[in-house]
């Protein structure tokens, strides 16, 4: 039977009747200014900025803002059907939970709670490179949840083969390659504070937990710990790859191969060129460019160019069940979310996750069905109309 995201509306209005209220907001767009007043400003700056000026992030909501649902009436949408397959993953819904690193800035028990959230409500956790928590620590606390895992690509060959190694070992299905954070971009939210959180060994418990990079130093990370986080930003940055390094990732990997920040089309063709399974379009969330295109409006041009050859996802301003449904209309196969429930993960934890999930499930199924769509297959761009 297809699962009722809707229904959580019901939840919430039930637990109002014994006075409970959701552990944060329903509206993801006030989850932010919520979030500031609970986290210290360094870890609320790395998580909300963005590069340069924000043009970039502002550009991404911008884009969503022009695109309008144009709802129907009388289609029998009562019940809905939200599965999709991705990447040769099931899933309840086109929803992936993006990788976010250095969790632990934002809450104790860090990806181990957003990993459990994710299995709770059956969407793919992506574990990031610069997790806080390791490989395999994050795979026990996900357990039978869909999971991939994120690749910031080391300099070093041995370590980058032993961290896909121990990814597809611990039953991390595929493999998101992020492209465009070969370097820290301008960011002057965390410039203006200083602040670096791996510079104090946060986020880098995927490589100290890795045994060839381990043997790479002269003491280990729990008596050295400066050397050894230098030696990880050293092989972990400055340096951009080429098109013709991809085939090391495929003799070390047999699963899907993603490459998340695509935004050109010539690029989207060289990735199908590359026998790549798929790509994400994202500037990562207005990060690293200033003044970059919105991701959404990169998105249709790129989906006709290569839609018919790979998987096209999406990623870069998703906050509402809306914002979902604009981005499968416009061709994505599943869309990948971020801070909305990073900002759930400071108010409660995994609890704050589930409940940012959910609501975004929930808004996404009654948005589909309340403008007339009882299926995925029943969205495309005249779903929709440019404003």
């Amino acid at each position: 039977m297809t699962e009722r995201f809707g229904s959580y509306q019901n939840e919430i209005y039930l637990q109002g009747l014994g006075g409970q209220l959701p552990p944060c907001s329903t509206d993801p767009t006030k989850l932010e200014a919520s979030a500031r007043e609970l986290m210290a400003p360094g870890p609320f700056s790395y998580v909300a900025g963005a590069a340069g000026s924000g043009a970039t992030a502002r550009a991404n909501r911008e884009a969503f803002d022009r695109w309008r649902i144009v709802p129907r009436m009388l289609t029998g949408a009562t019940d809905r059907d939200l599965a999709t397959t991705v990447l040769g993953t099931r899933l309840p819904a086109p929803v992936a939970v993006a990788p976010v690193g250095v969790q632990s800035i934002v809450h104790p028990d860090a990806e181990s709670a957003t990993a459990r959230a994710a299995a709770s409500v059956g969407l793919p956790f992506i574990l990031s490179t610069a997790s806080s928590t390791g490989i395999e620590a994050v795979a026990a606390a996900n357990g039978d949840g869909p999971r991939w895992f994120q690749l910031y690509w080391p300099g070093d060959a041995d370590v980058c083969a032993s961290l896909l190694s121990r990814a597809k070992s611990a039953g991390y299905t595929a493999l998101v390659v992020t492209l465009d954070t070969w370097t820290l971009a301008w960011r002057p939210s965390d410039l203006d504070q200083a602040y670096l959180p791996f510079l104090k060994g946060e986020g880098c418990a995927v490589p100290f937990t890795d045994p060839v990079f381990r043997g790479l130093l002269e003491k280990t990370p729990e008596e050295e710990p400066s050397m050894a986080i230098l030696r990880w930003i050293g092989m972990l940055t400055g340096t951009d790859r080429t098109w013709d390094q991809l085939p090391f990732l495929r003799e070390h990997w047999d699963g899907p191969i993603v490459l998340k920040g695509i935004q050109h089309v010539a690029d989207a063709r060289r990735a199908a060129e590359a026998g790549v399974d798929g790509i994400v379009v994202s500037n990562h969330g207005g990060r690293q460019v200033d003044g970059a295109v919105g991701a959404l409006e990169a998105l249709p041009g790129i989906v006709a160019a290569v839609g018919d050859r790979l998987e096209v996802l999406f990623d870069s301003g998703i906050r509402t069940g809306a914002d979902v449904l604009k981005a499968l209309a416009l061709g994505a196969r599943a869309v990948l979310v971020g801070r909305p429930w990073v900002y759930g993960l400071a108010h409660a934890g995994e609890d704050g996750v589930r409940h940012v999930l959910r609501s975004l499930l929930a808004d996404f199924d009654l948005t589909m069905g309340l403008s007339g769509h009882r299926s995925l297959a029943d969205l495309g761009p005249d779903s929709l109309r440019r404003s």
